[in-house]
């Protein structure tokens, strides 16, 4: 891909000038009489592009960085105060202010005896940074270049391609560094890059959009422009000329685009915040067979190049890999201090979330999966936000294909979908062996044996 010389890289430095910045505002919290302190410490800078019909849209370039500072002072008995303030201003009269605040902050707060850092032995020893950091060396010009093949490739690719809401080129880099009063420092470093495209077919009422976009950590691992145009039209086109879906209760096959979110409403309920304020469908679910016997979701934090790979969490535990679930067995929740505290339990060094988790994938492709079901509904995109958490009861807005002899028959939208969580995890049949790569969960298409599917009219056969 085009791109321009590299400036010289000095991000190793740079992290090094934070990690001393780091322990002077904690040296200084600690003057004005903090008992524990924290921080982070974050800079990061980008290149956004966007480009519509062939002519550029906007060019972006953002520069940022911030403080967040959290200080803890003792109350006797009590336990501790907390208070936290947060600028991007790191002059020292800034550092000065924000410091100043976060202590007169704490006078107000009340005292918690479970408050504080994470355990000092718990904090990660070693700190590696998993091949990470790919600055790509491209200017603006050539981003636009770039995102004009995108969409150009994507608007030829058929006649029946009437319309674009654009191509999109963006890169951004980002040091952060994590401090504590127990004496710990680590610093991170990390890029982002990826080309997207969204394209309109068809005219009038029958207008459909779809769109398609690659992301990688390096510039290397991103699909040419030429094939997220591509593919952006492959999928709107075969959107065009829905129907509705019958009504009634059929197999649902979640595309790996899709299924991730169903893992995203597992991991809300086992987080624990969810588990201490019982506000979980999964409450006291750990030691419980949630899944199917055969399926397994492991995190893997220590992935090389894996999209959120890291040495430790939020609060500098060191992180580990482990399964969270086995033989379709809860084996944990996803704990920091402060939630493992309230429930009696050790953290799991998941402050800030999951660190790169896989599911176990079976051996059939998508074909293979749509053959199995034989009749039902494939969903590539799902509307709305009806998930209750306490409940698990599902109900979403849903568009995909229609299955029919196991061979995609027709495109089909406005329908929804509904179940239960809980029943919906236990009747899944099978997860394919096609994953997503673009996201640090990690599934294949999930099959859902039976879900209330509302669509155009009662299934005649149902």
């Amino acid at each position: 891909m085009t791109s321009t010389l590299a400036k010289p890289d000095t991000s190793r430095e740079r992290i090094a000038e934070l990690f001393d910045l780091a322990q002077d505002i904690l040296r200084r919290a600690r003057a004005r009489g903090a008992d524990q302190c924290e921080l982070s410490l974050s800079e990061s800078r980008g290149l956004n592009v966007a480009v519509r019909m062939g002519e550029v849209e906007t060019v972006e370039f953002t520069r940022d960085r911030g403080l967040a500072l959290t200080v803890y002072f003792r109350d006797g008995a009590a336990g501790l105060r907390k208070a936290s303030a947060s600028s991007a201003d790191l002059s020292s009269s800034g550092l000065e202010a924000t410091i100043d605040q976060a202590c007169a902050i704490a006078r107000y707060t009340e005292a918690d005896p479970l408050a504080g850092l994470a355990d000092a032995e718990r904090m990660a020893a070693r700190i590696d940074d998993f091949d990470r950091w790919h600055p790509w060396a491209i200017d603006a010009d050539a981003a636009v270049a770039l995102g004009i093949a995108c969409e150009t490739a994507g608007r030829e690719a058929d006649p029946r391609i009437s319309n674009s809401e654009g191509a999109s080129v963006n890169s951004s880099e980002s040091l952060a560094v994590y401090a504590n009063s127990h004496g710990f420092v680590g610093g991170e470093r990390g890029t982002s890059h990826s080309i997207a495209c969204s394209l309109i077919a068809g005219r009038g009422d029958g207008m459909q959009r779809d769109d398609w976009y690659t992301l990688g950590l390096a510039s290397t691992d991103l699909e040419s422009p030429e094939a997220v145009g591509r593919r952006a039209a492959e999928r709107v086109l075969r959107r065009l000329d829905p129907r509705r879906a019958p009504t009634g209760s059929f197999p649902v096959l979640f595309s790996a685009e899709q299924a991730r979110g169903l893992i995203g409403n597992l991991l809300g309920a086992v987080s624990g915040g969810a588990q201490y304020r019982e506000s979980s469908f999964l409450l006291g679910a750990a030691g419980q067979r949630i899944f199917p016997d055969w399926f397994a979701l492991r995190e893997r934090p220590h992935l090389t190049r894996g999209l959120r790979s890291s040495s430790y969490d939020a609060e500098g535990v060191a992180t580990a890999e482990s399964n969270l679930v086995t033989g379709g067995t809860l084996q944990r929740y996803l704990l920091d201090a402060y939630s493992a505290r309230k429930l009696g339990l050790r953290s799991t060094g998941n402050a800030g979330g999951v660190f790169n988790l896989e599911a176990s994938l079976g051996h059939d492709d998508l074909p293979t999966l749509l053959h199995g079901m034989g009749r039902g509904l494939y969903v590539t995109e799902l509307m709305g936000q009806g998930v209750n958490p306490v409940t698990g009861d599902y109900s979403r807005g849903a568009a995909g294909f229609w299955v029919e002899n196991g061979e995609i028959a027709y495109p089909v939208d406005e329908i929804t979908i509904a179940g239960n969580l809980r029943q919906m995890y236990l009747a899944l049949e099978a997860v394919g062996s096609e994953i997503d790569p673009r996201s640090h969960v990690r599934t294949g298409p999930m099959l859902i044996g039976a879900m209330t599917v509302a669509g155009a009219m009662a299934d005649p056969g149902g």
